[in-house]
């Protein structure tokens, strides 16, 4: 009999379509030139990546050129942070920089290494019991001296989404940049980033059923950024490398089609969430829904279980055929309690279940 099987991890990451599968294989056999070649192989792998920056760019609504083609997530992440900064020490001697302890370690790792290796300093602003910034605490972090703040759109573990409105146009009032890092947003929250009023947004096409191994970080026109990958003049030198022609093709066709039919699929996914959130409310003693109860992505749910070791309960999950994750999918394998629940107040003993 055919094991039954359940995946409850989109969060981790989605499966690639059947449509981006099938529009990505011509770009792998048939179009495979180097797109930075001028012969005519060159030149219709070229024409692939732009028609592909393009449609991007109307997700977003900003202009192509805003575009940086990047290997996913975590480089977009480092490579917006790390740029800024450089950039902003270089022309204005800014040194400073503004997080939160419920970042993805591609923007905290990133910003401690800043400060412990390059001289930078840095300030991490608490987040509320539901893992939500305040902005006046985000207006109190900025300085005379501070060049980026970064505060992600919405929380991988616990779904929570921030007010980065609110917080650009504080920062911008004081002479500051934001990031945001929108990677698990993606395909369930709007990404306009005139909207959003963000300097930079990164994302990761396995997020919103496209391929891994790919992204974008969205630059705002006239922001400075220094490469922190040296090389070639790709991508008007914000990022040097080949571009992986299919997946950036892949990446562009799976998030036009999670923004074409948004409203129902997210409907359709806040349905499902609710369902699941109300029967485990219900039926099993000493849960509590993490993150906020309305303000969430809609297709995420994290509880905290008293008593319950996450490690032990995902695994007799796994054996019956459920996948589900206790955290980031970046820290599997880490009997450490999460770092995201223990900066919302959460217990040593709570925040491992």
């Amino acid at each position: 009999m055919e094991r039954r099987t359940v995946y409850l991890d989109h969060s981790a990451s989605t499966p690639t379509s059947a449509t981006v599968l099938d529009a990505m294989l011509p770009y792998f056999a048939t179009v495979y030139g180097n797109p930075s070649s001028s012969h005519w192989f060159g030149q219709q792998a070229e024409a692939a990546i732009e028609d592909s920056r393009e449609r991007i760019a109307r997700v977003l609504n900003c202009t192509p050129g805003e575009i940086v083609f990047t290997s996913g997530g975590s480089e977009s992440d480092n490579l917006a942070i790390r740029g800024v900064a450089w950039a902003l020490r270089k022309t204005r001697g800014a040194t400073h920089l503004i997080t939160t302890p419920i970042e993805h370690n591609a923007v905290r790792k990133t910003v401690d290494q800043l400060a412990e290796v390059m001289g930078f300093t840095q300030t991490v602003i608490p987040v509320s019991a539901y893992g939500i910034v305040d902005v006046e605490d985000f207006a109190c972090a900025c300085r005379s001296d501070s060049s980026l703040g970064s505060v992600m759109l919405a929380n991988n573990e616990i779904g929570s989404i921030q007010p980065i409105a609110a917080l650009a146009s504080l920062a911008h009032e004081r002479g500051v940049l934001l990031h945001t890092d929108a990677v698990q947003a993606a395909g369930q929250v709007p990404l306009d980033v005139q909207a959003l009023g963000v300097d930079l947004l990164s994302l990761s096409a396995h997020k919103f059923y496209g391929p891994k191994g790919v992204g974008v970080l969205y630059v705002r026109k006239g922001g400075e950024l220094v490469p922190s990958q040296s090389g070639g003049s790709h991508e008007e030198g914000r990022r040097a490398g080949t571009h992986n022609t299919p997946l950036i093709v892949g990446m562009a066709l799976a998030l036009e089609q999670a923004y074409a039919d948004f409203d129902a699929r997210t409907a359709h996914y806040r349905a499902r969430r609710d369902q699941l959130i109300d029967g485990v409310l219900r039926r099993v003693p000493g849960v509590e829904l993490t993150g906020h109860p309305s303000l969430r992505l809609p297709a995420h749910a994290s509880f905290a279980i008293e008593g319950v070791d996450s490690t032990t309960l995902l695994m007799h999950l796994d054996r019956r055929g459920i996948a589900a994750s206790g955290g980031s999918a970046c820290k599997t394998g880490n009997p450490e309690p999460s770092e995201v629940l223990l900066a919302m107040g959460y217990s040593h003993e709570a925040a491992l279940g």
